[in-house]
């Protein structure tokens, strides 16, 4: 498997309350209003919004109804821009979970909740590279090579 995210679902309880909280937030969706899955095409992958319940069975899990245990961020490239989105979501909807500020490892973060419970981190990291499209980069330090997927498997399928 390659190392990377193609796709997250959120499940929500209300689709239209979330996707259009989403739309003030400036996201685009090229799908239909009475969708049952919206999808927002998000840099180089796609996040979707799904019923709660329907993703749950879809991923043969029980909704216990709490957090899941994932935060999403939004990296930007400064501490002016952490504090632009974070009121830009407040404005459309958010609750403010943590306000922006310094951080402990020396960036500069805040934390929204969108209404339908998901936590979004906004962040400037000043140890990352944050690319003209918007993708983020660890610095080279922090890499460790890795074989590619099409080596382990050729590898795998050898033994």
């Amino acid at each position: 498997m390659e190392q990377r995210v193609s796709l997250v679902t959120l499940g929500v309880r209300d689709l239209a309350r979330a996707r259009a909280f989403y739309e003030r937030m400036g996201w685009v969706t090229s799908g239909h209003e009475d969708d049952d899955v919206v999808f927002f095409q998000a840099g180089c992958m796609i996040v979707a919004l799904w019923g709660r319940d329907q993703l749950a069975q879809d991923s043969c899990v029980v909704d216990g109804g709490g957090w899941g245990g994932v935060t999403l961020a939004h990296n930007v490239g400064s501490a002016a821009d952490v504090d632009a989105v974070m009121a830009h979501a407040k404005a459309a909807g958010a609750i403010i979970g943590r306000a922006a500020a310094p951080t402990f490892w020396g960036g500069y973060s805040g934390l929204f909740i969108d209404p339908e419970g998901h936590p979004w981190e906004v962040a400037h990291n000043p140890g990352w590279r944050l690319a003209e499209d918007g993708s983020v980069h660890l610095s080279t330090g922090q890499l460790k090579p890795q074989a590619s997927w099409v080596d382990a498997v050729a590898a795998a399928q050898a033994s």
